[in-house]
C-alpha cells in the first residue's frame, strides 16, 4: 500500500517504524551519566526496601546508557507520603521510580483518606515484582499457636500496623470483620522492620503482611520457632505454607468471602508494584518497563533474589494498570462494606 502512495506518503507510512528504531539511541543519550532514584515508602530493612535495593543493583545494565541507581527511603503514613511525592513532586522525566504499597489504590476507591493526593489511574506503572501472599504471623510469647486458638481467644491479640493503606492494616482489618478474628490494631509503626522489633520485644503479638517479605526479613525467628505463621489470606495456598489455614476457607458467608477476595486477594495482587509520575514521556516509560522485565529474567538478579529468599513472579506495567482500573469497577455494595471496615471512623 505504501508503495502505491508515492515517495512522500511511503515515508510517512514507515515513520512509526523509524521512530521505534531510533528510540534506543535516544534513550541511551538521555540516560547516559544519569542517576535513577528509587523512592521506597518504608524504612530500611523491610520487605519493600529489600526488593527495591535488589532490583536497583541490577536494572541499570538493562537500561540504554547504563545509568547508576540509588535507593532513598521515604517512610510515613504506610507509604502514602512516598505515593503522594511520586505523583505530585517527582519530576516526570523517567528518573524517579516509586515503590509504595498498592493498598492505597483501594483507599482511593473508598475515599478513606483526605491525605490521598493522587489518582491511581494516572500513574505510569513500571511493573510488579511479585504478587503478595499475605499471612499473619505471631510470636511464641503471644500465646497463640493456631488459628482456632486465635479465633476463640478471650483477649484480642495486638497486631502492629504501619498505616491505613498497607497490608499490615487491611489484612487484619478485613480478617477481623470477615472471620470475627480477635485482633487489636496498634498503629504508628513506620515499617515492617519496626513491627518485627516490637513483636520480638513483646510489645505486640505479631503482624500481617506478605509472606514474600516475612520469609527473608524474619528468617531467624521462623527458623527458631519464635515466630509462627497462623493464617494466610490467598486465593490458593502458598506451597511453603501448605499446613497453614487459608482465611477464605473459614469464611461463613458470601459477603465474608467477597470481602476477602476484593479487599485482600485483589489488593495483594498489586502491592509490590513500581510507578512513575503522570506525564513521564511514553518512550521512557517503555524503556523502563522493558528494563524491569529484563531484570526479572537476569541470572545474576535471580541468584541474588534466591540467596535472599525473595520470591519473583513479575507482571508487566500494562497488566498492573489493568488491575488498578478494575478496582474502580467494584460493585457499590462491596465498596460500601470495604469503606465501613477500612475507612477511619470519624470522631
Amino acid at each position: 500500500m505504501c508503495q502505491r502512495l508515492g515517495l512522500l506518503f511511503a515515508a510517512l507510512c514507515w515513520f512509526p517504524f523509524a521512530a521505534r528504531a531510533a528510540s534506543p539511541p535516544a534513550a541511551e543519550e538521555f540516560y547516559k551519566g544519569k542517576t535513577i532514584r528509587f523512592i521506597v515508602g518504608f524504612t530500611a530493612g523491610g520487605g519493600f526496601d529489600v526488593y527495591a535495593r535488589t532490583i536497583a543493583r541490577h536494572i541499570g545494565k538493562h537500561i540504554p546508557g547504563k545509568p547508576t541507581t540509588i535507593v532513598d527511603n521515604m517512610p510515613g503514613a504506610g507509604s502514602l507520603i512516598a505515593a503522594n511525592y511520586i505523583y505530585n513532586q517527582a519530576k516526570p522525566d523517567g528518573l524517579t521510580i516509586g515503590h509504595w504499597i498498592g493498598g492505597w489504590v483501594v483507599q482511593q476507591v473508598i475515599k478513606a483518606s483526605e491525605g490521598i493526593k493522587f489518582d491511581a489511574r494516572k500513574f505510569e506503572w513500571v511493573g510488579l515484582v511479585v504478587n503478595d501472599n499475605p499471612a499473619c504471623v505471631l510470636t511464641k510469647t503471644s500465646g497463640v499457636t493456631s488459628l482456632d486458638q486465635w479465633l476463640s481467644a478471650k483477649e484480642p491479640v495486638k497486631i502492629g500496623v504501619t498505616g491505613a493503606g498497607s497490608d499490615t492494616h487491611y489484612v487484619p482489618s478485613i480478617l477481623k470483620a470477615a472471620l470475627g478474628l480477635p485482633a487489636q490494631l496498634v498503629e504508628g509503626y513506620k515499617g515492617t522492620a519496626d513491627i518485627r522489633l516490637a513483636a520480638d520485644s513483646g510489645e505486640i503479638g505479631g503482624g500481617c503482611w506478605a509472606w514474600e517479605s516475612i520469609k527473608p526479613t524474619w528468617r531467624k525467628g521462623l527458623e527458631t520457632g519464635d515466630v509462627k505463621p497462623i493464617v494466610q489470606a490467598v486465593p490458593k495456598k502458598h506451597p511453603e505454607l501448605s499446613n497453614v489455614p487459608n482465611a477464605i476457607d473459614y469464611a461463613k458467608t458470601d459477603e465474608a468471602r467477597q470481602l476477602i477476595q476484593a479487599g485482600i486477594h485483589n489488593t495483594s495482587a498489586i502491592n509490590r508494584s513500581f510507578s512513575m509520575a503522570p506525564g513521564t514521556p511514553k518512550e521512557r516509560v517503555r524503556v523502563l518497563q522493558r528494563a524491569f522485565m529484563e531484570t526479572m529474567k537476569d541470572a545474576e538478579f535471580l541468584a541474588e533474589a534466591k540467596k535472599s529468599r525473595l520470591d519473583i513472579n513479575p507482571i508487566s506495567g500494562d497488566e498492573v494498570a489493568k488491575i488498578v482500573a478494575s478496582f474502580f469497577e467494584l460493585k457499590p455494595n462491596i465498596v460500601a462494606k470495604l469503606t465501613d471496615i477500612l475507612a477511619p471512623k470519624k470522631k
